[in-house]
């Protein structure tokens, strides 16, 4: 099975979705040759195009080197698109369209429903939501805008629940028009998953609530091994994302006693890592668990947020290169968790569980742990369980 999703913590969330005892799994965010894909004994590969930032050509390229580097090897593909309609969709449904494509976007258990094929972000229209204010462009009304210029049909949840959904997604392809599924729940989505893997050739595009739909058709017994936990590694969390409930998930860490080394996000952005910042975030470490935050009062400018990630990226390799032990890290917002991950070497992880929806828990080749998560996932509380998680000790501690 191949995965293909824009972004890394994307890529980590498809593969937890997917994660069984009988299944194993690797996500790739290095180039790959067909030799190593050929001889590697994982049956599920995930593959981080890291496009979403890409132009058009670029994401369609992308999409298209690696079906043709993994398609032989890998009979069964999937698509991993932005729950908030993100980055280049119409770009991914084009390049994936040479042969039969269904696209079911919704993500019920984040509150992204699909209803008349507009996207719904707790019961809010995506375009009255706030869900981009961080996004340098305007969210699209309606999923159709997002395809524009190719045709599409609007399975609504009637079409869904008629039993009736498979001749219809039939009929929708026969007549080159890509079906748009509508749904409000999981059971939409496990029927529509049923109605389009009869249909030969086919190609499923969705977000995580699409590939839970899959990883529940093909479950199997048993239990997934124990994590690997190393209380003696240092803990790193770096939260590179301007979404808005991010803040209550760090305030709810510094309550919680873990330490924060801000650095400077205001414009004009500066290139290398200040060394008073990177000092103060190794005392951090050397005294438990450290967060690494933007330091932006009056928000993050979304034109500089490429340059902030790299910024970010940069301070954690800088630290981690004087840190006495192996350094756990907590990486949210997919952007940043790929540059992190570039800058330090790491270009493969083996996921091993979820600590809750998106936030995956991976291996990297050197043993040490990476949890990643989309930035925008996550109640309040997310970065406290993510690192009560990872060290348990803490939490007995506080329960104490």
């Amino acid at each position: 099975m191949l995965a293909l999703a824009d972004d890394l913590s994307g890529a980590a969330e498809i593969a937890a979705a997917l994660l069984s005892p009988r299944r194993a799994a690797r996500i790739e965010l290095g180039p790959q040759t067909h030799t190593r894909i050929a001889r590697n004994t994982h049956s599920l590969i995930v593959k981080d195009l890291d496009s979403r930032p890409s132009s058009t050509a670029e994401a369609m390229g992308a999409v298209r080197s690696a079906l043709n580097e993994y398609s032989a090897h890998q009979p069964l593909v999937f698509f991993k698109i932005d729950s908030l309609l993100r980055g280049n969709i119409a770009a991914t449904v084009r390049a994936a369209s040479d042969q039969p494509v269904v696209l079911a976007p919704a993500l019920p258990l984040g509150g992204r429903t699909v209803v008349n094929g507009v996207l719904h972000c707790d019961g809010v229209p995506l375009h009255e939501s706030r869900a981009w204010q961080a996004e340098r462009a305007t969210p699209p009304v309606t999923i159709a805008d997002v395809l524009a210029p190719m045709p599409c049909r609007i399975m609504t949840v009637d079409d869904v629940r008629s039993g009736e959904l498979h001749a219809r997604l039939v009929a929708s392809i026969a007549a080159d028009r890509i079906p748009v599924c509508d749904s409000a729940t999981d059971t939409d989505l496990d029927t529509i998953l049923t109605a389009t893997v009869e249909i030969p050739d086919v190609r499923l595009i969705g977000s995580g609530g699409l590939a839970s739909a899959l990883g529940r058709a093909l479950a199997v017994p048993g239990a997934l091994p124990a994590p690997p936990m190393n209380p003696e590694h240092a803990l790193l969390i770096v939260v590179g994302t301007a979404d808005p409930g991010a803040a209550h998930q760090m305030r709810m860490l510094t309550d919680a006693g873990v330490r924060t080394v801000g650095i400077d996000a205001r414009p004009p952005v500066q290139v290398e890592p200040r060394p008073d910042e990177v000092a103060r975030l190794l005392t951090a470490l050397e005294q438990g668990p450290a967060m690494l935050t933007l330091d932006a009062p009056d928000g993050v400018e979304p034109a500089c947020s490429a340059e902030l990630v790299r910024l970010l990226a940069a301070t954690v390799q800088r630290t981690v290169e004087h840190v006495s032990s192996p350094t756990d890290l907590v990486l949210t917002g997919g952007e940043t968790a790929r540059r992190v991950l570039d800058g330090l070497g790491i270009d493969a992880l083996t996921p091993i569980t979820q600590v809750h929806h998106g936030a995956v828990h991976s291996r990297t080749p050197t043993g040490t742990s990476v949890v990643t998560r989309p930035g925008s996932f996550g109640d309040a509380d997310s970065l406290v369980r993510i690192v009560e998680h990872l060290r348990p000790a803490r939490k007995r501690k506080a329960e104490h």
